[in-house]
Formats: C-alpha cells, sequence, structure tokens
C-alpha cells in the first residue's frame, strides 16, 4: 500500500506560494459552514511512520482555519483514569460534535500496531482489535460522521536521514527520542503490520488516505486539498435516507414470546420480604466492600413498564451502598449536546472506574423502546443499534464490569391501578404525566420491541433478567439477590 508514497512526490515553493493562500480561505469557508449548518462532525486520524509530519500537519491544520471550532487531542499514553475504562472509552470522551472538526494525533489504531510490533498482543488480538475498530467506524459513519484517516508515509532511508537531521538542528532536537530511533530499528516489522492494519480497515466507508511525507509542501497541500474536498462535497450533497439492509423483524406466528411465560402472581409477605430485604442489603454491601472488588466496576441497569417500581427498586440497592462509590444516571430525552453525538455517547462518558456502582434508571436500550416505537429514529438506525449495542456491552464486559439488566414487568391491568393511585396520592402525582397515558395506548408496540430487544441482546456475557414486578416486595428481593449472585461469580473468577 506504501508504494505510491515512495516516489518522491514535491510541489515548488512557487506552486505552494502560490495555492495555499486560495486553499485557506476555501478551507475556512467551508468550515464555516459546516459550523453554521452542524448536521454532521468532522473526524481526522493522523497516523504514520515518526519523522513523516505528523505534530507538523496538525499544526498547520490549526493555522489555516479556525482553531475555536477544531479540536485536536494528542493520544498519548492512557493514564491511570483511561486504564480503568474500556480502551475506546477515551475516544469516545473526545469525540467532535456535530459542526466541529476533531483531530486525533495518535488513534485507535496505535495501541493494537505498537503492541503487535514489541510483542505484547498476538495475530489473533491484533485482529480482534482490528474488527472492533471497524464496527466502530461504521457505526460512527452510520450516524453520519465524516472521517478521514491519513497515514503518513517515508521509506527507511528517508526516515533515518529524516532523524538524523532533526537531531543535528538544535531547534528540533527535542522532536527526537530514544524510542523513535528504537522503533526505527523495528522499521520492516512495523511497516508489515501498519500495512495489514491499514488494508484490513481501508473501508468505503472510512478508506486510508497514504501521504508521502518527505516534502512538506506536497504534505501540506494534499491534506488541505483533500480535507476541503471531502467536507465540500458533504456539505453540498442533498442529505439521504439511510437504506434499510436488514430483513423486518417478526412477531412469532403463534403469538408467544418472553413476557407471556412471566408467573406474574408471584409475591412475598412483608415480614419475609423485610428478612429477605437485610439479608441481601448486608450481602451486597460486604460484596461491595471486598477487596476484589477495587478490580471491577458494577454497571446495573433498569427498563421497564411506566409505574413498574425501578425507583423503589433503584433506592434498595443503594441504601446498601457507600454513597462515595455509586451514582445514579437517570436517563430522559438527550440534550441539545448529547443529539450532535452519537447515541451511545452520552452513556460512555459515565462508565464508571473501578471499584464504583453505576445505575442506569434508563439506558442505552432507549434506540431499540422508546425510539422505536415513536419512530423519534429511523428503522434502519433501530435495527443496527442490536449489534452496537451488543459491542458496547462486550467491551464493558472485557475490562471487568460486572453488567446486570433488569427488564421490570408488569401487567397492563396493574400498570392501571398504579396510575390511579397516583392521581389521587398527593406526594406521587409527579410521577404520573399525559405521556405515561399516552404510552399505554402503545403497549402491545411496545411488547414487540421488548421481546425483539431481549432475543437480539441477553447474550451469554451480558444477560437480561425479566423482573416480575406486579409484587414490589418480590421483585426488590429478585433484583438484590440477583446482583448480589453476579458481583459473587464475577469475584469466584479473580
Amino acid at each position: 500500500m506504501f508504494e505510491s508514497a515512495e516516489l518522491g512526490h514535491r510541489i515548488d515553493k512557487t506552486t505552494y506560494d502560490t495555492e495555499v493562500p486560495r486553499l485557506r480561505e476555501a478551507l475556512l469557508d467551508a468550515q464555516f459552514e459546516l459550523a453554521q449548518q452542524a448536521k454532521f462532525p468532522v473526524i481526522i486520524l493522523i497516523g504514520g511512520v515518526d519523522g513523516a509530519g505528523k505534530g507538523e500537519t496538525v499544526n498547520l491544520l490549526n493555522e489555516w482555519m479556525d482553531p475555536r471550532h477544531i479540536e485536536a487531542h494528542a493520544m498519548g499514553e492512557p493514564s491511570d483514569e483511561e486504564r480503568e475504562r474500556p480502551r475506546m472509552w477515551r475516544f469516545w470522551r473526545a469525540l467532535p460534535p456535530k459542526g466541529k472538526i476533531g483531530i486525533f494525533f495518535g488513534s485507535w489504531y496505535t495501541q493494537p500496531i505498537v503492541q503487535h510490533v514489541l510483542g505484547n498482543i498476538k495475530t489473533s488480538q491484533l485482529n480482534q482489535s482490528i474488527d472492533r475498530i471497524n464496527r466502530f467506524e461504521k457505526m460512527l459513519t452510520d450516524e453520519g460522521a465524516l472521517i478521514l484517516k491519513f497515514w503518513f508515509h517515508l521509506s527507511k532511508d528517508v526516515q533515518k536521514k529524516r532523524l538524523k537531521t532533526l537531531e543535528k538542528d538544535p531547534k528540533t532536537r527535542w522532536r527526537v527520542t530514544d524510542t523513535d530511533w528504537e522503533r526505527f530499528k523495528l522499521y520492516d516489522k512495523f511497516r508489515k503490520v501498519s500495512e495489514h492494519a491499514l488494508r484490513e480497515t481501508s473501508t468505503a466507508e472510512a478508506p486510508w488516505l497514504v501521504v508521502e511525507g518527505t516534502d512538506f509542501r506536497y504534505r501540506s497541500l494534499t491534506v488541505g486539498k483533500i480535507l476541503l474536498d471531502a467536507i465540500r462535497k458533504r456539505l453540498d450533497s442533498p442529505a439521504k435516507a439511510a437504506p434499510l439492509k436488514v430483513a423486518p423483524l417478526q412477531a412469532p406466528i403463534d403469538q408467544l414470546d418472553v413476557l407471556d411465560v412471566l408467573n406474574m402472581s408471584q409475591k412475598l409477605s412483608k415480614k419475609l420480604y423485610e428478612a429477605e430485604l437485610e439479608k441481601y442489603q448486608g450481602k451486597l454491601n460486604l460484596l461491595t466492600r471486598d477487596p476484589k472488588f477495587c478490580k471491577m466496576s458494577v454497571i446495573a441497569l433498569f427498563e421497564g413498564s411506566d409505574a413498574g417500581g425501578k425507583g423503589g427498586a433503584i433506592r434498595r440497592i443503594t441504601a446498601a451502598l457507600d454513597a462515595r462509590y455509586y451514582r445514579i444516571i437517570p436517563v430522559a430525552a438527550p440534550t441539545e449536546e448529547e443529539r450532535a453525538q452519537p447515541y451511545l455517547w452520552r452513556f460512555w462518558r459515565h462508565i464508571p472506574r473501578t471499584g464504583r456502582v453505576t445505575i442506569f434508571d434508563r439506558s442505552w436500550y432507549g434506540r431499540v423502546l422508546v425510539e422505536r416505537v415513536e419512530k423519534f429514529c429511523s428503522e434502519a438506525d433501530w435495527m443496527r443499534a442490536y449489534s452496537e449495542i451488543n459491542d458496547f456491552e462486550e467491551q464493558l464486559v472485557d475490562n471487568n464490569t460486572v453488567l446486570v439488566k433488569f427488564w421490570l414487568a408488569i401487567t397492563k391491568e396493574e400498570q392501571l391501578r398504579r396510575f390511579q393511585e397516583r392521581e389521587k396520592i398527593g406526594f406521587k402525582r409527579f410521577k404520573i404525566t399525559e405521556e405515561d397515558w399516552r404510552n399505554r395506548e402503545k403497549w402491545d408496540d411496545y411488547e414487540h420491541a421488548v421481546c425483539d430487544m431481549v432475543d437480539r441482546t441477553s447474550t451469554e456475557i451480558a444477560p437480561w433478567t425479566l423482573v416480575e414486578a406486579n409484587d414490589k416486595y418480590f421483585a426488590r428481593i429478585k433484583i438484590l439477590k440477583t446482583l448480589c449472585q453476579r458481583i459473587e461469580a464475577a469475584m469466584k473468577q479473580k
């Protein structure tokens, strides 16, 4: 893939000085239109050979365009905070919103390539990372992002000459480190691994653009013109609806589903409930104070029918926890800031550190529930969300997160009784809204969506726990017991 980047491409000074002013003006115009429309973000990845002009290119783009609308991120070694989360967490946090340009100097490609060259991960692990990267970038482009991936290349002889030149000049000596020379010794291996990674990840949605880095004028004009052309084409193209590429889901022909087989008559007496509550709250408290808990995190997410008892169940969990080590994330309609990002962004930002518990009151499953039923997103969007959610949860579990998912199910008759009770009791009236009544009219649509959700996202690593919640005592104990069992099972694997 690198042959064309070893031909000795050059641009003379006269041509460069003539073209740069026009290019800068056009880039600024495109950038301001991008910010004004705010319909999509631009994500620029800068990678390649040491000494090929990666840093200079980042500085140049900031110089040529308005830095107020550019967010540049130099991704070096992860911090302690970043190491306690899934590897992609640091990149999700840095994604630019719609209307902005985000530059990643060092990206999600750097660590897999370097680690494989140094022999710290196997080829199979590299390929797993590549597959995950492809799914991540596909998700970003499906969400509307424009991704430009630049790989700056130098031949082995040119890189050696470049490093020596930088090292001789007192003004640039600081840019050449021992690490650069150590990696130069592995040039052939870096080239082979990088070529493999680029070949496997140069997709139709996000192709790699290999640029020869020898001549700064050629490099600068090439990047500037590619960036301008890509942004201009996207701005000038009419928006197209995403095509549906999957077969539609169908309900079982006998109308039997996972909610139909739940035994909704299960109950606990108040006396037994109080005894079990004390037992499992105490057990949960001890588990979260165990030394092994410091090496894991817990995410408990709650979905369910309106008036299903999510709030009461959450309060019974938090009563057993140290308030310093848990957070409750109530999920409502996305804010303007959240709508400017891919839909999973607002959940990635709340992933807990090790030794912490995060509780989501509603969650990322809103895309395949309320957004599906209320048609807040297209069918193509919620259909692809199943695989995107499974991938997200796999990354959480791979990072020692105990993910426990609860669906609180009640019958339609029990929901009506609770709605009417809430309207009568003064301190409960805030819990009932016109939207709750309106949602009842779509009961069957929601049940169909719930069953599809369970069928497609109840995996061996993150299964759904369906909770028969007509009786609140029974539901709360089942939830506490399940949470304790899952944490205990994870500790036994340590």
